[in-house]
């Protein structure tokens, strides 16, 4: 309901006035706020099974015939970050789903690659990908980690196709990885019953009209080609990792949320990459990189509920130790260009979240920032 000052308000703000209120002393110090997260047993569970299933699909992978794709398992193998709040029954529901959206993401780019794609249609590959998975992850309302899980697998696939066996191929490990995911994800998840049943979880969110996840879904799809193209542009070699900066910034659901996500990506990924260079530099053998990538996935998932800069502290080596695994090449300049891109993908996505925000998205910001600056009782 709105009351008498409403009008007013609304009339006196504009996006430069949001932008300085963004760029509060405030703003900084809520993005540095660490919270419980709603459930940390659920968070512990949700990081074994991710933990498991990506260890599974590594192992099951390496002995087979094709120990050379090992990336693909272990990218479908992360549909088991998805539904950790979920009812039992829901929750295989949404790890399907979360499968098949994993294989679009890495069908996406290969069937582009496969046809030909030039350089810069394959950047934009990725926008495609960030767009219907943001779309599809709100309407069935699938939740966290979103669609940057998706962005992270189109950017996975991005090294060319050179037969149609390996387009095949590419598309049925990733799957594989899924269906490890679900059989984890069902022999383990009655460990969640019991705080399931307790209601000490957080609500789901309230499904909105097609019309605002549409408009919702194209502005993470700009943002995301962007931010690649200008990552592509520069000559860094992994404008995925600008495109998955800017969708997981602009995921948040209001403004100061986007802001806060994108200090805090910004600020953990530059320490998570000085880790994946302290690792790297050790030269350390394949069994110890799985079990490198194995741990910080589990921790990850315990602790980003706390603060997200604490989640890309330990995301961004596992994420970087699974692209060596797939390009050990890249081991010098991966964690460099790991900060260039996400401090690009960030710094756009929060610049495209003012540009592209609606008079509501800032009353609400306005409102946020009086509230939080209100003294408070002794």
């Amino acid at each position: 309901m709105n009351n008498g000052k409403t009008p007013g308000l609304r009339a006196s703000i504009s996006r430069a006035m949001t932008t300085r209120q963004l760029l509060t002393p405030e703003q900084l110090q809520e993005s540095l706020s660490v919270t419980p997260p709603p459930s940390l047993p659920i968070a512990t569970i949700a990081g074994l099974q991710a933990a498991l299933a990506l260890l599974a699909a590594i192992v099951l992978t390496t002995y087979s015939p094709w120990a050379h794709l090992v990336g693909f398992p272990a990218l479908g193998a992360l549909a088991s970050l998805f539904g950790r709040y979920a009812p039992l029954a829901k929750r295989m529901r949404i790890v399907v789903i979360c499968a098949a959206l994993l294989a679009f993401g890495v069908l996406v780019p290969s069937l582009a690659s496969y046809a030909g794609a030039s350089s810069t249609v394959m950047v934009l590959t990725l926008a495609v990908v960030a767009g219907v998975a943001t779309l599809v992850v709100s309407h069935w309302r699938l939740g966290g980690p979103g669609a940057v899980i998706i962005v992270f697998a189109a950017g996975g696939a991005q090294a060319p196709i050179t037969s149609g066996n390996l387009l095949v191929e590419r598309i049925a490990l990733t799957l594989a990885g899924g269906v490890v995911a679900w059989l984890v994800c069902m022999l383990t998840d009655h460990l969640r019953s019991a705080e399931i049943a307790s209601r000490h979880v957080p609500p789901a969110a309230p499904h909105r009209p097609l019309k605002h996840e549409l408009i919702a879904a194209g502005r993470i799809t700009v943002g995301a080609a962007i931010a690649a193209l200008i990552a592509h542009a520069a000559g860094l070699h992994h404008p995925a990792w600008a495109a998955i900066g800017a969708t997981a910034v602009m995921q948040g659901g209001h403004l100061h949320v986007t802001m806060n996500r994108a200090l805090q990506r910004m600020a953990g990924t530059i320490v998570g990459a000085f880790i994946v260079w302290a690792i790297l530099a050790q030269s350390p053998p394949f069994w110890m990189l799985v079990a490198a990538i194995v741990f910080f996935q589990f921790v990850t998932e315990v602790i980003i509920g706390y603060n997200y800069a604490l989640g890309q502290i330990t995301v961004t080596p596992m994420a970087l130790l699974m692209t060596y695994l797939a390009s050990p090449t890249a081991a010098h300049s991966m964690p460099v260009e790991r900060v260039l891109d996400t401090v690009l993908g960030a710094a756009l996505g929060i610049v495209f979240a003012v540009i592209f925000s609606t008079l509501d998205d800032r009353v609400y910001l306005a409102r946020h920032r009086k509230k939080s600056e209100a003294p408070h009782p002794p």
